[in-house]
């Protein structure tokens, strides 16, 4: 098994982070091959993807920018290629992908994990990898995204850690299946093509390390990067206070969520046993979806910078209960599996904050508020596949108010498509984005949500999932909870219907969908705020 350590191995401290800085370069220019070439606004706008450089065996070393939890995808996606190709039958000129999270893709079938092996010297030291979502892969709703599906074979096109390239042949007839899958062919394709493009990319740098240095002082150098992750990830555990914290959540739904955090200076350890079983509806999620929640979490408390690889998740241990929601297993459909990641996000955040309430803020929109558009352009007469995450208000903190209208906390460094792009792309009428309002009282209160207008100009499909729909988000210490998430569809001028989850729902010229996103919540009491 190819490893990233050679044990009699020692190198001048210059050459190794030489070669560290080159990793990180390698990941940096792989996401801005991948944003200068995509064809989609979903990655080249909004920046839903993820890029990163493992070892050979699949061990996360470095990362780009884009989405956090699609980074701590990239690691279990490539360990499990590995495990289903075994090593024998990966070679140089290799390409995989994967979608399916039976199959290491984790997330659902919209999310594509492009994968490519690194030689040198005929050892394979590490793999260039990245994620992005495809505008529609098939399945029973345009968009791929059914409120209806009860099995994964209902949510589209499924890629079970298969090659695109073997040994550096284009295998003509992946593409020509994922193509003849999807609505948007030839935007799918590009989308593939650009991250076939930033892997590539990236494996040339990383050869070029390797040439210089050689496959040892580069191993070494990983190796020395994850003995640094669990360095700074134990010195931050040591800083929380040992003990178990534990909570029980009542979800939109009426679902009761539980988890236990257990602390001490060895171990951050998330116990996610207690928890019902999954569905036969889309909103269940993988285990390692469930740990990507918890790394997040754990992240954020523990070393909270940019700093990031397989080391500085070693003292996390998570449990899962095969069968359940945070534990999917046979055909159990995902295509919502983002609300339920990031609702079990949000939970684990509320039950550190309780402990800890001096030292993390409110509760956030808690929700991606994906709204999916696929349609003819009135225009130019091509189908286009919209796919917007909303952005909404951040909860208060110890020291000031809430940061209004932004991504949820766990999406990342994503923006929202501009307007322009928006109506040329789509050929829609952006009636209007505006602030709404600050969240309830308290010492400081929760940022602003985000009201929008989108007004239809041509026949489109929709299907939207809106989590804290129901439940209000959560204040903190006093602080008064913020707003919910909501999805308005007027027709005719004066028909409102109101939406959380739905699909298939068709709509003509004339008709408007207003979102309104939850402000978030408020911490410490009004009291303090008069006091101060």
């Amino acid at each position: 098994m190819p490893g990233c350590k050679s044990p009699d191995f020692s190198a001048d401290p210059i050459t190794l982070s030489v070669i560290q800085a080159g990793i990180r370069a390698a990941a940096e220019e792989m996401f801005a091959t991948l944003r200068k070439t995509a064809m989609s606004p979903i990655i080249y706008e909004v920046l839903d993807v993820g890029t990163g450089v493992t070892d050979g065996a699949g061990n996360l070393a470095d990362s780009g920018a884009g989405i956090p939890t699609f980074v701590g995808v990239l690691d279990k996606a490539v360990r499990r290629i590995i495990e289903v190709a075994s090593d024998s039958d990966i070679v140089a000129g290799d390409i995989f992908v994967t979608n399916d999270p039976s199959f290491g893709g984790v997330t659902h079938l919209n999310d594509a994990v492009i994968a490519m092996p690194v030689f040198h010297a005929g050892e394979r030291i590490a793999w260039a990898a990245s994620i992005g979502h495809w505008s529609d892969i098939g399945g029973m709703t345009p968009g791929s995204m059914s409120t209806g599906a009860v099995e994964i074979h209902q949510e589209g096109l499924r890629l079970p850690a298969v090659k695109l390239f073997d040994a550096g042949r284009k295998i003509d007839a992946m593409f020509d299946i994922i193509a003849a899958n999807s609505r948007v062919p030839e935007i799918t394709l590009g989308d593939l093509w650009a991250q076939i493009s930033a892997s590539r990319r990236a494996g040339e740098r990383i050869k070029r390390l390797a040439d210089s240095f050689g496959a040892d002082a580069f191993n070494a150098a990983v190796a020395e990067m994850f003995d640094e992750g669990e360095v700074r990830a134990r010195r931050g555990l040591a800083r929380l206070p040992s003990g178990t914290y534990g909570i029980e959540e009542e979800q939109d739904d009426g679902a009761a969520w539980k988890a236990d955090i257990r602390v001490s200076d060895e171990v951050f350890e998330v116990d996610l046993r207690d928890n019902p079983c999954q569905r036969a509806s889309p909103y269940n999620t993988s285990r390692d979806g469930a740990v990507i929640s918890a790394q997040m979490i754990f992240k954020a408390l523990a070393d909270s910078g940019r700093f990031a690889n397989a080391g500085s998740f070693r003292p996390l241990k998570v449990l899962t209960r095969p069968g359940s929601v945070f534990h999917a297993e046979g055909n159990a459909p995902h295509g919502y599996y983002f609300e339920t990641r990031i609702r079990l996000y949000d939970m684990l955040w509320r039950c550190m904050a309780r402990a800890f309430p001096e030292r993390l803020p409110a509760g956030s929109f808690g929700s991606i508020c994906a709204t999916v558009l696929v349609g003819k352009h009135p225009d130019t007469g091509r189908t286009f596949a919209m796919v917007e995450p909303q952005m909404g208000g951040w909860g208060a903190t110890p020291q000031r108010d809430g940061v209004d209208c932004m991504y949820s906390a766990s999406h990342g460094e994503t923006f929202n498509c501009p307007v322009e792009i928006c109506e040329a792309r789509y050929g829609l009428e952006v009636g209007w984005r505006k602030l709404g309002d600050r969240g309830g009282p308290g010492l400081h209160r929760g940022g602003r949500g985000l009201s929008t207008s989108y007004r239809i100009r041509g026949p489109v499909v929709l299907a939207a999932g809106y989590s804290c729909h129901r439940k209000r988000v959560w204040g903190l210490n006093g602080g008064a909870a913020g707003g919910h998430n909501r999805l308005t569809v007027i027709r005719q001028g004066e028909i409102r219907e109101s939406h959380a989850f739905v699909s298939d729902l068709r709509l003509q010229a004339g008709a408007e969908i207003r979102i309104e996103t939850a402000s978030g919540g408020s911490w410490g009491t009004p009291e303090l705020r008069k006091e101060a």
